[in-house]
């Protein structure tokens, strides 16, 4: 293997091949994203990243739920896409009850349910869960171990003593759970030989809480990643393979989706590498300096509550 990197999705500025960023007013990237979705009313589609977009922690975000409900009426297909790991896909269907937005739990796409897939796809069976509890939940199919358990068996053999073997390194965002331990645990699982997999549920680097910004899953994935040798597979947003996922479950194509997000890279940057179109708006984690490093939005407006007033006319099917 050559040297240890952070993953490629982390590195890239997604910047033009000139180099320049060409900044646009709203009249040219309204009349670019009409272009660009005519020919296909029966089929254009909507991904809505959740946290920064729809609510804000416990919060909605205002003409969030009317947006929503206009989509549903207008007949656009949508689905509710997030990183989110702190809660189960049940427990976000609750929430937004709560704001009074009717979502299904299949109205959401969150990683577990992708790496799931995936992990069973590719015959992984023994897991190391560093998951929050509220997501283990989508792995039951599996034989897993905690970050606790695997530190206790390691313990229990003391020095030298070898690490529960596994086919897969499962990492979410923990949190404050987060301690040497428990990562040096994950390491030493990573370091057998044959090396399980590295199984990203996002690379997020922060998000934005109530009380500031948060350290996300990216700086633990990048960690573990640089000390073991093993290259991340990354089931989360940005990774193309979520967005793909998105696009089978609404059975339309790339060139007919728009992805709104408040995450210029996470969010647009990563549906641009995987096709779509990337709509950016100015709510969570947006910062004013976002639009000068090189990544272009087809569309930038402040908030989602604006989408139906820039959406293409006759775009609706």
């Amino acid at each position: 293997m050559g040297p240890h990197r952070p993953p490629d999705i982390l590195r890239k500025s997604h910047a033009h091949s000139d180099g320049k960023s060409r900044a646009r007013g709203k009249r040219e990237l309204r009349e670019d994203l009409d272009a660009s979705m005519a020919g296909s009313a029966d089929h254009r589609a909507v991904l809505i990243d959740l946290d920064g977009v729809v609510c804000r922690g416990d919060e909605l975000i205002m003409g969030a739920a009317e947006t929503v409900r206009w989509l549903k009426d207008e007949g656009i297909a949508h689905l509710l896409v997030t990183n989110t790991m702190s809660m189960s896909r049940e427990a976000l269907v609750a929430k937004l009850a709560g704001f009074g937005m009717e979502i299904a739990v299949n109205d959401i796409q969150a990683p577990p349910d992708a790496a799931a897939a995936w992990l069973a796809a590719e015959g992984c069976r023994r897991l190391l869960l560093a998951v929050p509890n509220g997501m283990a939940g989508a792995f039951t199919e599996f034989e897993t171990q905690t970050l606790d358990e695997v530190i206790d068996h390691q313990q229990a053999l003391g020095q030298g003593g070898a690490s529960p073997v596994v086919d897969a390194v499962v990492i979410g965002d923990i949190g404050s759970d987060w301690n040497f331990a428990g990562s040096n645990a994950a390491f030493r699982c990573l370091k057998q030989d044959p090396a399980p997999r590295l199984i990203a549920l996002g690379v997020t680097p922060y998000w934005n809480a109530r009380d500031g910004l948060r350290f996300d899953v990216a700086p633990f994935v990048v960690a573990l990643a640089r000390a073991s040798g093993v290259e991340p597979c990354i089931l989360g947003k940005p990774a193309p393979a979520f967005f793909e996922a998105a696009l089978r479950r609404l059975e339309v194509s790339a060139d007919d989706t728009s992805m709104i997000g408040d995450d210029i890279r996470a969010d647009v940057a990563g549906a641009q590498a995987a096709g779509l179109k990337g709509i950016l708006v100015k709510t969570g984690k947006y910062q004013s300096g976002d639009l000068a490093i090189g990544i272009e939005p087809e569309l930038v407006i402040d908030t989602i509550a604006d989408l139906p007033r820039f959406w293409p006319k006759g775009a609706s099917s």
